[in-house]
């Protein structure tokens, strides 16, 4: 089973597109959308909401965010 390239899913095994680049880079696209976004389009998967990069990022910066409020609170 792979995942896709740029939207982090699990393809089923006989489905999903082989994209492979001059250089022997290989992509695998769940879909048309995730092919188009990568590279007609010029997508970063961390800025795309729907993907799980972006989820995962997401959930770091709360984190990071979440931290720094502790550190800034003064005890009273």
């Amino acid at each position: 089973m792979q995942k896709c390239s740029f939207c982090g899913k699990i393809i089923e095994p006989g489905t999903g597109i082989l994209f492979a680049k001059n250089d022997g880079k290989l992509f695998w696209f769940c879909k048309r959308k995730c092919e188009k976004n990568m590279f007609k389009l010029g997508r970063n998967p961390r800025k795309t909401e729907w993907t799980e990069d972006y989820k995962k990022e997401k959930e770091q910066r709360i984190k990071l965010m979440k931290r720094k409020e502790d550190k800034n609170v003064k005890p009273s």
